[in-house]
């Protein structure tokens, strides 16, 4: 069945793929349902692993943890969001999601806009800021992180 715009995502239709940081399931972009202002994905984060320091110049993002623990920080300061938490980041806030613990972590990230215009769109995101200061060296004596 065709529909004009698709309005549904439905098991296997999700687009899958790995990165640096985590296994991901893209729920919502504007090449799987006539998204413009939403991306939606959920991601996979094993034990020991993270997304260290960086920064979305041009987009605003919910990261809410389904299953699992996560260190979310939030420019310089973090909590440990649970199943349910949700940190919210504002564009261009440098932001970093941990997970130094043995169970799996896994959390929806909700962007915003999911298309951007041609201006903006040409800047690097994520931008990595992991090895700047403060950011390089602000978890100094925490359980180091490991990428996939």
């Amino acid at each position: 069945m065709s529909e004009s715009p698709k309005r549904f995502v439905q098991e296997g239709e999700q687009i899958h793929e790995t990165n640096a940081w985590t296994h991901n399931e893209w729920l919502c972009r504007p090449d799987l349902v006539a998204a413009e202002k939403l991306l939606m994905v959920r991601a996979t984060m094993p034990g020991g692993h993270c997304h260290p320091f960086h920064r979305h110049p041009h987009r605003e993002e919910i990261i809410h943890v389904l299953s699992g623990r996560a260190e979310q920080w939030v420019g310089n300061e973090y909590r440990i969001l649970g199943p349910g938490e949700i940190a919210h980041l504002p564009a261009g806030v440098v932001h970093a999601t941990y997970n130094p613990f043995p169970e799996t972590l896994v959390f929806h990230a909700i962007l915003s806009p999911a298309k951007l215009p041609d201006d903006l769109a040409a800047a690097v995101d994520p931008e990595d800021v992991s090895d700047q200061e403060p950011w390089a060296s602000l978890r100094n004596g925490m359980t180091p992180c490991r990428m996939l």
